[in-house]
């Protein structure tokens, strides 16, 4: 889901503001994470994913999360995101997605939803929320899943517990351990800085 060299973390801005949205983009950029959502039930969204489209598009992969309807689809490609991820498994949003050449992580949480998914045309999956299945259990599903089946943890895996994860998750979502409403950019840079000393040292 990068475009740079690979870690696989996704950091989640949920309740950015635009005018805020450059300078933190870039804070997590610096830091080494290049695959950034804001979700669209942020405030207005859309302006922020074009202004940091805008200015590190081509440093980053910049997208939207809580996507829940094609139409929403269409408004993010129009503001020039390139990724799709979304809290459930609606296979109209995924085939809207791929038809417009985005990338599509849809939320699952059971074998069904995530076939139903990979079925659809996902690119990954997001186990969401994380926190409720645990290692273990995400282990027990990828026994199913088809092999190189991307899969993300997301709401429940962080700096504290990449150990856990690494063997059943392929990369991580990270909302509030890397930004909360109310973060200066120097505070997100060094909440950033933390996760990518952690998850090198998980990952190697």
């Amino acid at each position: 889901m990068t475009k740079a060299k690979a870690r696989n973390l996704i950091a989640i801005l949920r309740g950015v503001r635009p005018d805020e949205a450059v300078a933190v983009c870039g804070a997590i950029v610096d830091a080494g994470i290049t695959t950034i959502e804001v979700p669209l039930n942020s405030p207005s969204p859309l302006d922020s994913i074009a202004a940091m489209a805008k200015a590190y598009g081509d440093r980053a992969t910049i997208g939207a999360g809580t996507v829940l309807t094609p139409q929403a689809v269409n408004d993010v490609a129009s503001a020039g995101g390139t990724l799709i991820v979304s809290p459930d498994c609606n296979p109209e949003v995924i085939l809207e997605t791929k038809a417009l050449g985005l990338a599509s992580w849809p939320g699952v949480f059971t074998p069904t939803e995530a076939f139903a998914a990979l079925a659809a045309g996902a690119d990954g999956l997001k186990i969401f929320p994380a926190s409720m299945m645990g290692p273990d259990g995400l282990g027990a599903i990828r026994a199913v899943l088809p092999p190189g089946t991307q899969v993300y943890a997301v709401g429940g895996a962080g700096a504290d517990n990449f150990d856990a994860w690494k063997a059943v998750a392929d990369g991580y979502g990270i909302g509030s351990a890397i930004y909360k409403p109310g973060d200066t950019p120097a505070q997100v840079a060094d909440k950033a800085a933390v996760l990518v000393a952690a998850y090198d040292k998980a990952h190697g």
